[in-house]
């Protein structure tokens, strides 16, 4: 006698999986710490036209141990979100929380002046157009890492998405402490708020890959939260 056939209940899951050798821990943690320790140094030792970081070094420094991690795998770029699923989705998504975030950077910027106090940055509209192309390159090198591949290789390891969210926005927090001490040389007032800052982001922004698993949600919100920060500071 046959068991009549029940309905799976669909439960919301990762992208599809690399290798399962691929998703431990440690695997994870050795591509955080090249980032981590590279990027570090370089922030410590170095300083470059912001040009050149954005467009050259950051890739090469955040992409690279992405990129041989899926050579090694033989993995497609769909494993890391780069697909063109849910595009639409993803825009309504990061635009809707990239309103928040820019309200949220009105609340922040008050708290800290007592006013709304915007900063002129002078820029003319191809200065502007520059900045905005550089807010993207940056996003693309950010989120492809932090996002597609360290977000959800330990969401599929963990089978976790709040656990691997926390994790890996307290992991994003940590790697812009050098840019906020060695860089921007901020105050432990603007550092805690900063890093708040930070971490709040991080939080959204694997927020709206789980929900559409597409890194151009992450980027573009990316982008959306870039320019409330340097405008509220």
């Amino acid at each position: 006698m046959t068991k009549p056939k029940t309905k799976s209940k669909k439960t919301k899951t990762p992208l599809p999986p690399p290798p399962a050798s691929t998703t431990s821990l440690r695997h994870l943690l050795n591509v955080y710490l090249f980032i981590l320790l590279l990027w570090g140094f370089y922030r410590l030792l170095f300083r470059l036209p912001e040009q050149i970081e954005e467009i050259i070094l950051k890739p090469l420094i955040w992409l690279s141990p992405v990129v041989y991690t899926l050579y090694k795998e033989k993995a497609h770029l769909k494993t890391i979100g780069w697909t063109t699923k849910n595009l639409f989705p993803s825009i309504y998504w990061s635009l809707g929380l990239g309103v928040i975030f820019a309200l949220e950077g009105l609340f922040v910027n008050y708290l800290k002046y007592g006013e709304l106090n915007f900063i002129n940055l002078g820029l003319s509209t191809s200065a502007f157009l520059f900045s905005l192309g550089l807010s993207f390159i940056t996003a693309i090198s950010e989120e492809t890492a932090f996002r597609g591949f360290l977000f959800n290789r330990l969401w599929q390891a963990g089978k976790s998405e709040l656990g691997a969210n926390f994790t890996t926005s307290v992991a994003w927090t940590a790697i812009h402490l050098p840019i906020s001490i060695f860089i921007l040389h901020y105050s432990p007032i603007q550092l805690l708020t900063f890093l708040f800052l930070v971490f709040i982001f991080g939080i959204g922004s694997a927020f709206v890959f789980a929900r559409t698993k597409n890194i151009a949600a992450s980027i573009l919100l990316h982008v959306l939260w870039a320019w409330p920060i340097t405008l509220f500071r």
